[in-house]
């Protein structure tokens, strides 16, 4: 029977993981000042974006092979990865050449492997029942803390470009003690969870779970390499559309943020229709935005910002569904082990994906680089016709 649990908990969580997720796309919203700054080239957006991605796989693999959150309170961990890397974040500001700014992204990155994934463990330590609904708000605030600094930077247009970082680091730090001191040890935490490479194999032989894994896997594969791109759109539209004047900072945040909005609803529909059916419309969605995109920069400005909308509402309404599908299919014992494997490949993948278009990009500065994000939806859409069909 599910606890009476305080009202306080989710709240709390979920602005916790906002706040420290804040910190993940911090270096990408001042990257016109870094590149200033340090002179770099125009390969900087997937440089920066992918020493994020690299740090938090790196993290997550090291994490779950010491078991850190089954030895130590959660809530510790997650206080302890905010403070650490809210100051890598901070560094950013320091970094005098772009091997220090790759390795101080890197630092952040790999703290948020104590964020992101800790703060989904917290929530499950608290919820027996209704986890699906919390873990779509939990990656809610995860899109939220994505976008933040995009907002900042619109806010903040008229001061130094390092408040930004300042501003996600206090922040971050912020949310990390707000959990520690008002969010103790749920009645389900449980030790016996725990990362079990040998069982890589053995997960993968079941159907479903490779249905759902490569549907995760294709829809990695255009997640973060859309929300790298958003403010590169909305600059390349204002120049392509002389007098447009967008505001780059606050529709980033606003197209990026939506996708919160994207995984509450999606969460609360999975309850009807199933998260397969869910993630298959967002993939169908997005994947159809990916093949339309090169059109969209000769139209009005209402036009071509709604479309994005779209775009960012369902570029990422399927991945708390994914996650409950790849737990689902996982063995009982074996959840753990499931969950760290797909995520760690699912952010490998984003790393591919953001390096091949901002390659394209910087040699051909066309939009009809982003058709190939499409191959991730149109993937991961065929994978998950096969889940359900043959449950062993």
């Amino acid at each position: 029977m599910q606890q009476s649990i305080p009202k306080r908990i989710l709240p709390v969580i979920v602005f916790a993981q906002f706040a420290g997720t804040s910190l993940w796309f911090a270096g990408n919203a001042v990257i016109p000042d870094l590149v200033v700054e340090l002179q770099l080239n125009e390969y900087a957006v997937g440089y920066i974006t992918s020493a994020v991605q690299f740090g938090f796989i790196s993290g997550t693999l090291l994490f779950a092979f010491l078991s850190v959150a089954d030895r130590i309170s959660p809530s510790k961990v997650f206080l302890g990865c905010a403070i650490l890397g809210a100051s890598a974040n901070a560094l950013t500001v320091y970094s005098g050449s772009l091997s220090v700014l790759i390795l101080v992204r890197f630092a952040t990155g790999f703290f948020l492997a104590g964020i992101y994934p800790v703060g989904m463990k917290i929530a499950s330590d608290w919820h027996d029942m209704g986890l699906g609904k919390a873990l779509g708000y939990l990656v809610g605030a995860l899109v939220l803390g994505t976008a933040f600094p995009h907002l900042v930077r619109f806010i903040a247009s008229e001061l130094p470009w390092r408040v930004i970082l300042f501003a996600t680091s206090w922040l971050a730090t912020a949310g990390g003690v707000l959990l520690y001191f008002t969010v103790p040890d749920g009645p389900y935490r449980s030790k016996q969870s725990i990362f079990q490479p040998s069982a890589l194999f053995k997960l993968f032989k079941h159907s479903n779970f490779r249905a759902a894994a490569f549907g995760y896997f294709g829809h990695m594969w255009e997640l973060y390499a859309f929300w790298a791109f958003v403010p590169i759109m909305l600059t390349y539209y204002n120049e392509m559309n002389p007098g447009s004047g967008l505001q780059v900072g606050i529709w980033s945040f606003i197209i990026i943020g939506i996708g919160g909005a994207g995984c509450a609803i999606g969460g609360h529909r999975s309850l009807k229709s199933g998260s397969k059916r869910v993630a298959q419309w967002s993939l169908a969605i997005s994947g159809l935005s990916c093949l339309l995109s090169p059109l969209i920069f000769d139209l009005a400005a209402p036009v071509f910002l709604m479309f994005l909308m779209v775009w960012g509402f369902f570029v990422v309404s399927d991945s708390p569904q994914f996650s409950t599908l790849v737990a689902a299919s996982s063995d009982r014992d074996y959840v753990a082990t499931g969950l760290t494997i797909v995520n760690s490949i699912g952010f490998a993948i984003t790393i591919i994906s953001i390096q091949l278009v901002n390659m394209l990009w910087a040699n051909l500065g066309s939009p009809f680089v982003f058709l190939i994000l499409a191959i991730g939806p149109a993937l991961g859409y065929l994978s998950l016709i096969q889940y359900g069909k043959n449950p062993k």
